[in-house]
């Protein structure tokens, strides 16, 4: 049996807020692991994550073959992770959700890698209103045509120390005396923690089974829009309305603050939060879920507040009441 130190697993996109996390867990086990990015010169703080020469950061880029190639050669397994939350110049969700994914994949199955992970969401469906829904389903695709057995990943909202979630909202009630409840905040997630999702993947990369499955990962509770705000909103100490805005007003609202540079909310985003974006009853069922795996998910109360904290008024030194120590 080839034990994990002499298997390489390549990350397509590892040195991203999820990435960082993946890493940790296969260099845990032991694997080799090699972090594909476009910048591996920025990347040099995945390097720490496991023994010297262990992790090794390397250039690719989903366009263009030839760096892919040469990132998952003699690679046991690999993952894709990249994603984009909105769109920007070349960047657009069809060619980094779509054609990335297949580009990966058939670079993989070139490789004669044994297996293939690609990173989608709860929210693909080729029938979305949104963009982004659209092109994880179209990444999906691709993927399984051009690696037979390829697994799926789709997470819930993920939250952890660098989340663009959670810390969003939070850095947005510092100042803001509103936050907006798109929809009137009844939208329901999973959040999931990310070294959850981290392990789950580990664990898939441990069973070596490229059965083309879908797992669907989700926190062990769900939450409505609301509740999350509300959570937040406790957790940093702050007293703020949460004012509920009707898709109507926020869908315009939402293709204006889209043309800034790091907009806070976009048109598609909107279109996102008329589904829920939480497991289905059929996941639960077959055990393509964290639980499916051995997983016991972490809640968002007992993890979300050892970096939220820095939100507070006075940072650690604020008492729940919201009050300075």
């Amino acid at each position: 049996m080839t034990r994990p130190s002499e298997q390489i697993v390549t990350v397509i996109g590892g040195s991203g807020f999820v990435g960082r996390h993946v890493v940790r867990a296969l260099a845990r086990r032991g694997y080799r692991v090699r972090v594909a990015c476009r910048r591996p010169d920025l990347a040099g703080h995945v390097q720490p994550l496991g023994a010297p020469g262990q992790i090794m950061p390397v250039q690719a880029n989903l366009r263009y073959p030839e760096s892919l190639a040469a990132a998952v050669t003699g690679a046991h397994a690999v993952i894709n992770l990249v994603g984009i939350l909105h769109e920007s110049g070349a960047q657009d969700f069809a060619s980094v959700h779509g054609a990335g994914a297949e580009a990966a994949a058939r670079a993989a199955r070139a490789a004669k890698a044994h297996l293939f992970i690609q990173m989608s969401a709860l929210g693909a469906d080729a029938a979305s209103t949104s963009a982004y829904g659209r092109s994880k389903a179209m990444g999906e695709a691709l993927a399984r045509a051009s690696f037979p057995g390829a697994i799926v990943i789709r997470p819930s909202v993920i939250f952890g120390p660098e989340d663009d979630f959670l810390n969003r909202f939070a850095g947005l009630s510092r100042f803001a005396p509103v936050l907006p409840l798109i929809g009137g905040g009844a939208t329901r997630f999973a959040p999931v923690f990310v070294g959850d999702v981290a392990e789950a993947i580990a664990r898939l990369v441990d069973a070596d089974a490229a059965d083309g499955r879908t797992y669907e990962l989700g926190g062990p509770r769900e939450m409505s829009f609301r509740d999350i705000l509300a959570f937040i909103l406790e957790a940093t100490g702050r007293r703020r309305l949460l004012a509920p805005i009707p898709f109507a007003v926020a869908k315009p609202l939402g293709l204006v603050l889209g043309l800034l540079p790091a907009p806070l909310l976009t048109g598609d985003q909107v279109e996102l939060l008329r589904a829920d974006n939480v497991v289905s009853a059929a996941a639960r069922k077959d055990g393509r879920t964290l639980e499916g795996l051995g997983i016991a998910p972490r809640t968002l109360e007992a993890t979300a507040p050892s970096y939220l904290y820095r939100y507070r008024k006075a940072g650690q030194f604020t008492a729940p009441s919201g009050t300075p120590r």
